[in-house]
């Protein structure tokens, strides 16, 4: 069961130098280097469009300012409605 994904990762291709480190450090491992060169002759990194979980890892390891940001995404309505639902009768649940 794919669950859906708790972060997004976007990366300035131009900005990227290709080392690596984001890719090895991503723990949910969805970012892999391109296999064609950019206009700088590196393989840049690349989000493969799933599984982020938004953790920052890979911002927080590479050594290019700017090539890499990480946004976290608003959890699913499901998740926040239950929790809201919890007590249909709207009243608080009993004082010791």
């Amino acid at each position: 069961m794919q669950t859906q994904p708790r972060g997004n990762v976007t990366i300035d291709s131009d900005e990227c130098k290709g080392c690596g480190l984001c890719v090895e450090s991503c723990p949910p491992k969805c970012l892999y280097l391109a296999p064609e060169l950019s206009k700088y002759g590196v393989h840049p990194a690349m989000y493969t469009g799933e599984a982020c979980t938004g953790c920052g890892a890979c911002f927080y390891c590479c050594p290019e300012p700017g090539a890499i940001m990480v946004y976290r995404l608003i959890p699913p309505p499901k998740v926040a409605g239950a929790v809201m639902n919890a007590n249909p009768g709207g009243s608080h649940a009993p004082a010791m």
